[in-house]
Formats: C-alpha cells, structure tokens, sequence
C-alpha cells in the first residue's frame, strides 16, 4: 500500500537549520511531484514547496531563498532543507505525492516542526 513517511522534525533554535525527509513506497515515486505543505498552529494547510517529477520548483514567498526542496528517485525519497528558521516556521510539516493525470493525492502522517528559544 502507499506510505508517505515524514521525518527529522524536532525542536529548534531560531536561525537553526533542520533537514525533513519523507520516504515514499507503494507508488511510482517519480512519476509523481511531490510537496511539502505545513499547518501551523490554528491556521490552515499551505504550500511550503513543490518539485515536479522532471525536477522544476516552485516556493512559497516566505519561504523561497531559506527553504530547498529536492528529491532522490533512487530512495524514493523527498527532502526539505530548512535553514534560518524562525519561530512562524513552527507548525506540522506534510508530505504529499501528486498526479494531476491520475487525479491521485497521497497525505504522510506529518512531523512537528518547533522554532523556539
């Protein structure tokens, strides 16, 4: 079946950096463009980053220039390196894997993300 498998969340100083990875089995993992999307605290779900299967990116406007998203097809794996986190980066942090020609969305379970002295 397909899992999405988030890590490497934790607590973090501001200015810190973290690395989440999601490992991803059960699908054609290249095939698929893959995202993280993050919910802080009472708000909504929102996009952090995306990168497609042919490799093209696209951020967030908060994010883009401390965030880097980038992917392993090899491991079947997504990463996001965070860098200069800052307290409003604290929220749950979510994998997704998409197919816009199969109308296919796959959700991992999420990992905390903490930004706080």
């Amino acid at each position: 079946q397909v899992q999405l498998v988030e890590s490497g969340g934790g607590l973090v100083q501001p200015g810190g950096s973290l690395q989440l990875s999601c490992a991803a089995s059960g699908f054609t993992f290249s095939s698929y463009a893959m995202s993280w999307y993050r919910q802080p605290p009472g708000k909504e779900r929102e996009l952090v980053a995306r990168i497609r299967s042919g490799g093209s990116t696209n951020y967030a406007d908060s994010m883009r220039g401390r965030f880097t998203i980038s992917r392993d097809n090899a491991k079947n794996t997504v990463y996001l390196q965070m860098n200069s986190l800052k307290p409003e980066d604290t929220a749950v942090y979510y994998c997704n894997a998409a197919h816009a020609a199969l109308s296919t969305s796959y959700w991992g379970q999420g990992t905390q993300v903490t930004v706080s002295s």
